[in-house]
């Protein structure tokens, strides 16, 4: 068992940067390449190490697709990864490039802190498996059939696995990333639980963020509740490294298009959080050193997706918008994206 990458930001970004260029050497099928691809893209000096090894795979995995699908033979490659990487052979390699973010300031309230605004093509072909689905009720039963991270084809996707706070977690990246750093947390994977917080997990969580903060500057944990963009059935948090605070952590006695609360209380929050369960009401969930912002939202399914997006989870509700159309990222302004929030306002 390694050291955990929690231990200092520079530990962590050179265990994620040095395991993408490890997963892609060793790792020649679809989905490593557009896992390694996408999290390329997050970040400039990343892209640059690992472009020309990129470019090499892309070139060598069209040559082979194209070969197959040409003698009409199936490919062994999931559907997912396979209609992804056709895709990406639309837009074409050398169309590729970091994202682009630009900060969207209110002309009439500058006191009110700034959406965030990501040109993120590849995000936007990820495949929606749960997030496109109207739910009903506050959970749904595990389902060993379903998509969960115990899939033993996702081992080559885990950046680490150990215990944090004496529970057993596993680290993975994500593979359709739109933070920095962004993995995804599983605690005590075994137990095979549905997207649901409970109290023990909730003060896991707390103590996490404010413990690992404290060694890595700007480290968050987020989570979707099931309901509110949740993508997948099996109890896991999101881990993200940022700068400065999301827009929704910000200048908390502003107005806000929905109703967000921060607690720098535990068991406060979990008050309100088991009040949300009780009513049935989703919600997404920022942990930090601080505390917790919880916001309360329309359930996926009662308001129609923004025809620039496939819904929103804990980013958008935070005030960070990735889309995947250069067009949609120039029109943005504020007014739109308040009133994109304030139509999931409860």
């Amino acid at each position: 068992m390694t050291v955990s990458p929690l231990i200092s930001r520079a530990v962590l970004e050179q265990r994620f940067n040095s395991g993408l260029a490890d997963m892609l050497e060793k790792h020649e099928g679809l989905g490593v390449y557009i896992l390694v691809l996408a999290n390329a893209v997050q970040n400039p000096d990343l892209w640059n190490s690992l472009r020309d090894a990129l470019a090499l795979r892309h070139r060598s995995l069209r040559e082979r697709i194209t070969g197959v699908l040409r003698q009409g033979q199936r490919l062994a490659e999931p559907e997912d990864d396979l209609m992804v990487f056709l895709k990406l052979l639309a837009i074409g390699f050398e169309n590729l490039a970091p994202i682009e973010q630009r900060l969207i300031p209110n002309p009439n309230a500058p006191d009110m802190p700034p959406w965030e605004a990501q040109f993120n093509p590849i995000r936007a072909l990820r495949p929606a498996r749960m997030s496109e689905a109207k739910v009903e009720g506050a959970m749904r039963p595990f389902d060993p059939l379903g998509f969960h991270f115990n899939k033993p084809f996702l081992a080559k996707e885990v950046l680490w696995e150990g215990n944090l706070e004496d529970k057993p977690v596993r680290l993975l990246y994500n593979k359709f990333p739109f933070a920095p750093l962004h993995g995804l947390l599983v605690p005590e994977p075994a137990q095979e639980r549905p997207q649901l917080l409970t109290p023990e997990l909730h003060g896991w969580a707390w103590d996490i963020a404010r413990t690992v903060s404290a060694d890595v500057p700007g480290f968050g944990l987020s989570y979707n509740s099931y309901g509110a963009y949740a993508s997948v059935n099996h109890l896991h948090f999101q881990t993200f490294v940022r700068q400065r605070p999301l827009p929704a952590q910000t200048n908390p006695d502003t107005a806000y298009p929905l109703a967000r609360q921060h607690f720098s209380d535990m068991e406060d929050a979990w008050f309100r959080l088991d009040e949300l369960h009780q009513m049935n009401q989703v919600y997404n969930l920022v942990y930090s050193i601080d505390g917790v912002l919880v916001i309360a939202r329309a359930r996926q399914g009662a308001v129609a997706p923004e025809p620039w997006s496939a819904g929103f989870a804990w980013s958008e509700a935070a005030g960070v918008f990735p889309v995947s159309s250069r067009e949609d990222y120039g029109g943005l302004d504020h007014a739109s994206l308040h009133a994109a929030l304030a139509r999931l306002a409860v």
